[in-house]
Parts: C-alpha cells; sequence; structure tokens
C-alpha cells in the first residue's frame, strides 16, 4: 500500500501486476475499500497493472467533509491516473464505483480503454432513504446501518455457507468513516446520468446481479440501452457480485477486457474484395457448368461456328472514300455522241 499526494490530499492506492502491461483501474463500491478486490487480483494481475485505491472518504484516503459529487469522485480516479503518469486505462466499478465509471465514459472517453459497470445505476430513486443513510451515520455511527446493508448486499445462502466472506465486509463497512459514507450517499442521491451517458463511446460491460435487491436488473439493462453497443453480463448472485461469485465476476470481466479489438478498415475491405473474388469464381464455374449441360440437351443441332457466320454475312458497305469515286458511265456516253455526229457527216 501506498498513500500518494495529490495536491493536499493524499490516497491509499495499491498496484499489482507487471509495470509494462497495461493499465486497469479498480473502483470500490459505497462502504468498502480497495479490499473487495481481493478475490480478482491473483487473475487480473495476470493481464494488466491493476490499480485499486480507497475512494474519497473510505478506507485510508482523505476524509473531506460532505456532500460529495459523482463528478467530484470521478475526478479523483483521473488524478490518481495523472499522478501514476498513465494517459490511458480499462476501469472496474462496482456500485458507487461503476457511477464514476459511468461519468468517465461520458465525460473523459479519452482516459478509458474499456469499462466494467457492475451491480449499478444511472439513477437511483427518491432523495429519502439517502438522507435517512446520511442522518444515520453521522448521529449514530456505521455500526446502525450494519444489518439493513448487510442483508441486501448478499444472497441469504451466502450468508449461510459464507459467514468469514460476510464478516468481512461487515468490518470494511464498520471501518468506513462516518463522515465520508455521508458525503458519498448524498453524491449518489443527487446523481441522474440516465441521458448523459447516451453520448458514451467507448466499450461497456454491465454486470448485473440477478439476486440484487440493491441495484435491481432493471437498472443494469437500462444503462445498457442507454450506452450504444454496451453489453451486459448476469451472475447469480446479490449486490457484491465479484465477492459471491468470484470466479464468474472475473471469468466475464476478463473474457470482456482482453477481447480482441475489431479488425481495421482496410482488413476489412480486404477481406470483402476476396469474397467478391470468391463469388465471382462460383459464377463463373456455374456459368461453365451450365453451358455444358444445355449442349448435353441438344445433341442434334449443330453449332454454327464464327467462321461460316463471316461467310454469310453481307460484304461491308464502302466508305467514304468509295462514295466519293464517280462511276464510269460517263466515258461510254461520250462515245455514242461522237459516232453520232460521224453519221451525220457522212449523209451530208
Amino acid at each position: 500500500m501506498a498513500l500518494i499526494r495529490i495536491g493536499d490530499e493524499s490516497f491509499n492506492v495499491v498496484m499489482d501486476g507487471a509495470a509494462d502491461a497495461p493499465a486497469l483501474l479498480l473502483s470500490n463500491s459505497l462502504g468498502t475499500d480497495l479490499h473487495m478486490w481481493d478475490a480478482q487480483i491473483p487473475e487480473l494481475s495476470k493481464h494488466f497493472r491493476v490499480i485499486r485505491y480507497d475512494s474519497r472518504g473510505h478506507g485510508r484516503s482523505v476524509i473531506s467533509p460532505g456532500p460529495y459529487s459523482i463528478e467530484q469522485l470521478s475526478r479523483d480516479a483521473l488524478s490518481i491516473l495523472d499522478t501514476l503518469d498513465i494517459a490511458k486505462a480499462s476501469f472496474v466499478g462496482l456500485s458507487m464505483g461503476g457511477m464514476i465509471g459511468q461519468w468517465l465514459v461520458t465525460h473523459a472517453p479519452e482516459r478509458i480503454e474499456r469499462a466494467v459497470l457492475s451491480n449499478t445505476g444511472a439513477q437511483m430513486g427518491g432523495p429519502d432513504l439517502w438522507n435517512m443513510r446520511v442522518r444515520t451515520a453521522r448521529q449514530k455511527g456505521m455500526g446502525a446501518l450494519v444489518e439493513g446493508v448487510i442483508a441486501r448486499w448478499f444472497t441469504p445462502a451466502f450468508h449461510k455457507g459464507s459467514p468469514e466472506a460476510v464478516a468481512r465486509v461487515v468490518e470494511m463497512l464498520k471501518a468506513t468513516p462516518a463522515e465520508g459514507y455521508a458525503g458519498s450517499s448524498s453524491a449518489i442521491r443527487d446523481m441522474d446520468q440516465r441521458e448523459t451517458i447516451r453520448s458514451a463511446s467507448r466499450p461497456v460491460l454491465v454486470i448485473i446481479g440477478t439476486q440484487d435487491p440493491a441495484t435491481p436488473a432493471a437498472m443494469g439493462e437500462l444503462i445498457a440501452a442507454h450506452i450504444p453497443g454496451a453489453k451486459i453480463a448476469r451472475i447469480d448472485a446479490a449486490h457484491l457480485s465479484n465477492i459471491e461469485q468470484p470466479e464468474a465476476f472475473t471469468r466475464a470481466v476478463l473474457k470482456f477486457l482482453t477481447a480482441s479489438e475489431r479488425k481495421p478498415a482496410s482488413r476489412k475491405t480486404a477481406g470483402k474484395a476476396k469474397a467478391q473474388k470468391r463469388a465471382g469464381k462460383k459464377s463463373a464455374a456455374g456459368k461453365a457448368v451450365a453451358k455444358k449441360a444445355f449442349s448435353k440437351r441438344a445433341p442434334g443441332k449443330k453449332t454454327t461456328s464464327r467462321k461460316s457466320v463471316a461467310k454469310k454475312s453481307p460484304p461491308k458497305k464502302a466508305g467514304k472514300a468509295a462514295k466519293a469515286t464517280p462511276p464510269r458511265k460517263a466515258p461510254a456516253k461520250k462515245a455514242s455522241a461522237r459516232k453520232a455526229a460521224t453519221k451525220k457527216r457522212t449523209r451530208r
């Protein structure tokens, strides 16, 4: 772990993987910290330089007075990339992290290669729920929120079958500073990205937890419908799908992030030309077969050769030079006139 300074504020950042590998930024959910990604690091770090950080007001990062905004939290992410001298990175964010991801692909697409938006929404309903959470965190402390929140984060089966994993997340939630939780809750309360994400231009995968009561499937489906070309992956889990189904989650993320890019236009053109050439050959072969079949069907008829056609064809018309030559009848008329004159002289 390392605390990096951004202006007069500090952020807790951890990096894994080869230094020269493509960069991948992970952004945590409300009420957790960078350790929520522990199960994904072994596989992701084989392909990427993985950068995970504690969001503002969480873990060991700066705790500034709220309210926060999604734009402010997103600019924190960009500042971390700037400080690490990373021009462009892929991005994975869950819940609040996914809201940050939506802002990034909309307002800073030149900084994002691809983005995974998991268990998240573009707008989170009325303000009453969030105002209640802000008051509870500030007045009663984080312990008062644990039972209700954790019940929505995991399915009953996971609560029963993986109590140790649930206990680790409970400790993260309890350790989250009340002011940081309240400030971030205000950011979620005031967010509405339903229309702005229509302008997103980066490749996006939306992960939906099929049993998620916090951000139901309809929320993820709306994001995918509003972002051109976005894909959907569904995981049988509640809200923290990366913890409840770590293998399925990691597999979906890697499949999307490591998929080969589309072929360049020049290759497409070449492929199209080859296809046309193959089609032309097939067409020519088809005509040859048809011609051969026709000749077999009519054996009694002789085919007129081109030479015989040439013999029967009428002679070509004379050109301009032939038309200009006068006929040779004039000399004959002059000879007849001379004979007539001679006869007259004889008679006389």
